[in-house]
C-alpha cells in the first residue's frame, strides 16, 4: 500500500535516534519516547492550491532529510511502520 499526500503535505519516515551511554550501552529511541524532529521525505503532495486554480511548486522532494517542528506532525501507522504527515510550512530545514 502506498501513501499519497494531498495539497502541500509531505510524508516523512522519522529518523531513529539511538544514544550511547558513557558505559557503552545503546539506548533505543523508545526509552524516552520523545517525538522525532528529523526524518526522510518519502512522498510529496502536488502543492498548495492557489486562488487562481494553479498549484504552488513544492520545495521538497522525495529523499530529502529534513528537520521539522517537534509537535506539528500528525502520526500514523501503516503496515506496522510509523509515518509522519507534515505541512510543508512546518518543515524548518533540509539537512545536506
Amino acid at each position: 500500500m502506498q501513501l499519497r499526500p494531498l495539497g502541500d503535505r509531505v510524508i516523512v519516515k522519522p529518523a531513529a535516534k539511538e544514544e550511547m551511554t558513557k558505559a557503552g550501552i545503546l539506548l533505543p529511541d523508545t526509552v524516552d519516547k520523545e517525538r522525532p524532529e528529523q526524518g526522510e521525505v518519502i512522498a510529496v503532495g502536488p502543492g498548495r492550491l492557489l486562488e487562481n486554480g494553479n498549484r504552488a511548486a513544492m520545495s521538497l522532494k522525495v529523499g530529502d532529510k529534513v528537520m521539522f517542528k517537534k509537535y506539528s506532525p500528525d502520526e500514523m501507522k501503516l503496515d506496522g511502520v510509523e509515518y509522519l504527515v507534515i505541512a510543508e510550512t512546518d518543515v524548518m530545514a533540509v539537512i545536506e
